[in-house]
């Protein structure tokens, strides 16, 4: 795979300490051209949150960002891949909106 080849991957984050929101976010926020999209979602009964992030990225950008938020005390991350590389563009259509 050559280096400039990007992949869809999801991150699964699972907040456990509120206190890292603000990191969290800087974070999501310095790898935001490679974002998709992203879903919060509060989880009341057990005290957490959960936050999904949609990127289109290479390999290394995707790990590199999953484990900056794994190693934030009380966060956990997890990176699932796609299988293939993702298509050139924003993995977007043209006209689609």
């Amino acid at each position: 795979m050559e280096e400039s080849s990007t992949r869809i991957a999801v991150i699964g984050i699972i907040i456990e300490d509120r206190r890292q929101a603000e990191k969290i976010n800087a974070l999501l926020h310095q790898y935001g051209s490679y974002v998709i999209g992203r879903m919060g979602l509060p989880y009341e009964k057990k005290q957490v949150n959960i936050i999904s992030v949609v990127l289109d990225a290479p390999m290394d950008v995707i790990s590199a960002l999953s484990g900056k938020l794994g190693r934030l005390p009380g966060v956990s991350s997890k990176a699932l891949y796609s299988k293939a590389p993702a298509a050139s563009g924003t993995g977007r259509e043209e006209g689609a909106g």
